[in-house]
């Protein structure tokens, strides 16, 4: 794979710190987000590499990110896939008229499929826009991306019958940079 392929990287929340040693520990946080947040080094170990860049052990490095992890400082640390790179040419996002009492349970099972990189809930806006209901898929070509989306449809007619009223799929025409919140140095 290439380094081009896969950036890792910290998505940042909002927050402050209180008190002298707060304020070292904020500080270090700081500089941890900064050094991360464009991607962690594509490296066997890429927590050495952040810490070795700001002089401190690994283990600090990753028991401050578990901190910020834990306290909603940061929403998550993930892998961010160019799918193009990565040979998924056909990014369609299936959209879907759900009933509201069900639309739930609908997302939870769709987001769980392997196949499914995001799922999420919006509003409608009729009379235009019938859909509430979100599901990203990626496939090597469209006819492929469709037979996702086909599976999508199955299942939510076997396990939800009657809940969908209608779908359509929107493929993407390029990539966008994809990235989190940014903080200044």
């Amino acid at each position: 794979m290439s380094d081009k392929a896969v950036v890792v990287g910290v998505e940042l929340r909002g927050h402050a710190g209180t008190d002298a040693d707060e304020g070292a520990r904020a500080e270090l946080d700081r500089r941890i987000v900064l050094a991360t947040q464009g991607g962690l080094p594509l490296v066997a170990r890429p927590y050495a590499a952040v810490a070795e860049t700001l002089g401190v052990a690994e283990g600090l490095v990753r028991e401050r990110l578990a901190a910020m992890l834990a306290d909603g400082r940061i929403r998550r640390i993930g892998a961010v896939p160019n799918h193009y790179a990565i040979g998924y040419t056909a990014n369609g996002m299936s959209v879907w008229d759900i009933d509201a009492d069900v639309i739930d349970a609908v997302g939870e099972r769709v987001g769980r499929l392997d196949f499914v990189t995001h799922c999420y809930r919006r509003p409608r806006h009729l009379p235009d826009w019938p859909y509430n209901l979100f599901a990203m898929v990626h496939a090597a070509s469209r006819e492929a991306a469709l037979a996702r989306v086909d599976e999508i449809a199955a299942l939510i007619t076997a396990e939800f019958p009657d809940a969908c009223r209608g779908r359509d799929v929107l493929f993407s025409s390029g990539i966008l940079k994809k990235t989190g919140l940014r903080i200044g140095g």
